[in-house]
């Protein structure tokens, strides 16, 4: 198991990625503390994947440092360390620029880059104690490439490389790696509720979406799946030396390609 013994935090992960990547983690041996802004679902979660030997749920809104340093409290308090960190809680809000709502602006870049902060800053403080550690930022195509409608989102998976790399360089002497994942569009209630939207903006209809928008520059016309995003969080976590450490990987099918 690659990750045996190995303590995991990973946020937004009552359902979606989240959980899968939390499933993911426990099969390989470790614990995780599965943090969300719905507890009920976070417990729900917990229990599927084994229950509190080795999952537990927490509510966090990673916007507040409050509720992010009690969640960590908890890890700590439960498990005793935190040797990964999954940064993965995020929100889409579409809209053309010109008409975004500063207030949704605001609130999609504190959920993105404030949740990413006061994260990596509470699992640092453990991790340089502890002598080392695994940072994940869920980023996406987007951090690299840009679409319409979307400019806090882009703006935002687009910081989050930028803050991993200072990880990176400031968690080295202290064996600590950060790391991005940066997936195409995957089949989550987050991507399904952007289908009608994008089709209301742009005046077409939801399938021209899919084939046109979403998968028209993939290889084989395919989502990546829930399962794709997890497996590359698990290399990144298992990843033993600092060789691998500020990079971001990109899993889209051929969608975007370095």
């Amino acid at each position: 198991m690659r990750l045996k013994d190995k303590v995991a935090v990973v946020t937004g992960a009552a359902s979606g990625i989240g959980k899968e990547i939390a499933r993911t983690f426990v099969r390989e041996g470790a614990k995780v503390v599965i943090a969300d802004l719905n507890q009920q679902g976070a417990d729900a979660a917990a229990q599927e994947l084994g229950g509190p030997e080795r999952a537990i749920g927490v509510a966090m809104d990673v916007t507040s440092e409050e509720q992010v340093e009690a969640g960590f409290a908890t890890a700590i308090g439960t498990f005793g360390r935190i040797d990964i960190l999954v940064s993965n809680a995020g929100v889409q809000i579409v809209s053309p620029l010109e008409d975004f709502p500063f207030a949704k602006w605001k609130q999609l870049l504190a959920i993105h880059l404030d949740g990413a902060f006061l994260t990596t800053r509470a699992a640092l403080r453990h991790m340089y104690a502890q002598g080392g550690g695994s940072i994940i930022y869920m980023g996406s195509v987007h951090s690299k490439e840009a679409s319409v409608l979307k400019a806090p989102y882009v703006t935002a998976k687009h910081g989050l490389i930028g803050l991993a790399k200072v990880v990176a360089k400031e968690g080295a002497k202290h064996g600590v790696r950060a790391n991005v994942i940066c997936p195409g569009f995957v089949r989550t209630p987050l991507v399904d509720k952007q289908i009608p939207e994008q089709a209301k903006e742009l005046g077409i209809s939801e399938e021209d979406v899919v084939k046109t928008i979403m998968l028209k520059d993939t290889v084989d016309g395919e989502f990546t799946t829930i399962g794709d995003v997890a497996e590359t969080a698990l290399f990144f976590a298992s990843f033993e030396s600092n060789a691998l450490t500020g990079q971001s990987l990109v899993v889209s099918h051929g969608w975007f390609m370095q």
